[in-house]
């Protein structure tokens, strides 16, 4: 009995050992809620450096105009961040090209959308720049020459993995603001965060430049932008979609729909489509604009569909969703459109500038007596000038 009792009393704790141990569980405790304090700042400041604009890659790579000028604009391919139509972040591709003048700082940026491309990513402006095949090349060469830098979006899923959310305004808009951001903070651009940003955009890009200005305001506000030039507004895509139904744009309203299945994929396509619809979905996706249009002008929607999915709800309301004119840009805006134009009516424009009128911005109309091509050539140097007085201010 006295050899087990003296064994029970060895084992049993002293109140001086109990307060030791209680000593070194409040340290460690206490090292617990510093490393948890620890990895919470980690994490926020992980989030933080995930910022939309921020720059995952950049590569040097070769910028012409067309196929026959040279160009020794200094020009990066990128992949940077953004956001998608329904608020998740993403990885979108473009180019930030800036003059080879030795400049650095706060030199204007503009933020250049371009039009129809395609839907494949062969069709992607980062893509056919080296080769001086982008179509508006000569268009951005001209505000090189004026000493400032541009950022060209690819646009979501163009370029990058996934399907081109193709006429999807708030994707496009982020996109192209995005732009501007990631040009800002490419070191090897050696622009600033303060410089004057000006967005330029026709066709699709008239209706992501006009995205990004109506945008500006909640999603880039630190942005110092001067005013956007846009032109061949799509600012309903329900009214564009009959304006083309039947006629030499048809082959686009596929495209939007194969966009609009991409940015949102509860849509389902594929069950409104016949035989000949999948076919033109996947001529859509496969190829550049020249093809994925060219293949089907003149047709009408009755012809690829069992039903036509722009008389159900769902369609109805993601195509409202990129309706423009809800929101005055806040700052001015130049709108140009041609009076004959044959794939985005010229009403488009006229109740676009209405619509911002109306709700207090700040709007240049000019109205050219010309089609959608030939409005984008003309256009163009009308709304470089008018960009050039906007960064003089």
């Amino acid at each position: 009995m006295h050899s087990r009792t003296r064994s029970t009393r060895s084992t049993r704790p002293t109140r001086s050992a109990r307060n030791s141990r209680i000593r070194r569980g409040a340290g460690a405790a206490a090292v617990a809620l510093t490393l948890t304090a620890g990895l919470a700042s980690a994490t926020a400041e992980a989030q933080e450096s995930s910022r939309p604009g921020d720059v995952v890659s950049a590569q040097a790579q070769a910028f012409k105009p067309n196929p026959l000028t040279h160009s020794d604009a200094r020009s990066w391919k990128v992949h940077y961040r953004s956001t998608t139509a329904t608020g998740q972040p993403n990885v979108v591709s473009g180019t930030v090209i800036v003059p080879n003048d030795g400049k650095t700082g706060d030199r204007p940026i503009v933020t250049y959308a371009v039009g129809t491309v395609g839907l494949a990513d062969q069709c992607a402006p980062s893509h056919t720049f080296p080769s001086g095949l982008t179509k508006e090349g000569s268009l951005i060469q001209q505000a090189l020459q004026r000493g400032w830098a541009v950022a060209v979006t690819d646009y979501e899923g163009l370029g990058t993995p996934g399907t081109h959310t193709y006429t999807v305004g708030r994707s496009a808009g982020h996109a192209v603001l995005d732009a501007a951001r990631a040009a800002q903070r490419l070191p090897e651009a050696g622009l600033s965060a303060e410089s004057p940003v000006g967005i330029m955009g026709y066709s699709q890009g008239g209706q992501a430049s006009s995205w990004a200005a109506e945008l500006h305001d909640q999603y880039a506000p630190e942005l110092n932008v001067k005013g956007t030039a846009t032109g061949g507004v799509p600012r309903d895509l329900m009214e564009v979609a009959k304006f083309n139904d039947g006629n030499m744009g048809s082959g686009l309203i596929a495209m939007a729909a194969v966009g609009y299945d991409a940015a949102f994929p509860e849509l389902d396509l594929n069950k409104y489509l016949n035989a000949r619809g999948k076919l033109q979905r996947k001529i859509a996706e496969t190829q550049c604009v020249e093809l994925a249009a060219g293949t089907w002008p003149f047709g009408r929607i009755e012809d690829i569909t069992t039903t036509n999915p722009l008389n159900e709800p769902d369609w109805q309301q993601r195509l409202n969703e990129s309706k423009l004119g809800t929101h005055a840009p806040k700052a001015p805006v130049f709108l140009y459109h041609g009076v004959v134009d044959t794939l985005i009516p010229y009403t488009s424009g006229t109740q676009l500038r209405d619509d911002w009128n109306a709700r207090g911005a700040e709007v240049t109309w000019k109205s050219l007596p010309l089609e959608h091509v030939s409005g984008a050539i003309a256009g163009s140097p009308l709304a470089m000038a008018w960009l050039a007085d906007r960064f003089k201010q």
